[in-house]
């Protein structure tokens, strides 16, 4: 299974993601794409196996994924502070990829529905879709 996993700003969501991934899913090959450097850095130590930081980092990786996973701001034009382009979410909507969105109420976008629950908890929500 290819497993991209998308992230901006610090990349905290992203780094404790690709670590959670690599004990759930030891033969995912798992590659971590930044929308900026610090992000991508981020996810990098956690261990992913190939990094990539960028638009067209983005645009190729969700072509190549088999599961795409990150805030739900990567499905959305101008999001995560404007780090997210309108090619990039085009790019992830479109995949053919499953795509498992972390619903975090930030940015200006907010998700109906979603209660008070922690990063750790949405992590271990979003790490069971991806087992099944």
């Amino acid at each position: 299974m290819r497993i991209l996993v998308i992230d901006g700003q610090g990349g905290g969501m992203g780094r404790q993601l690709v670590t959670e991934l690599k004990t759930a899913c030891p033969d995912a090959v798992i590659t971590a794409v930044g929308t900026n450097s610090a992000a991508t850095a981020a996810m990098r130590k956690a261990g992913a196996h190939i990094t990539a930081t960028g638009e067209n980092a983005v645009v190729v990786g969700a072509r190549r994924a088999d599961v795409i996973v990150g805030p739900v701001g990567i499905v959305i034009a101008d999001a995560l502070q404007g780090e997210i382009t309108p090619k990039m979410a085009v790019a992830v909507g479109q995949s053919e990829a499953k795509r498992v969105l972390i619903p975090v109420n930030h940015c200006d976008n907010l998700v109906a529905g979603v209660g008070q629950q922690s990063l750790g908890q949405l992590i271990d929500s979003a790490i069971a879709l991806i087992r099944e």
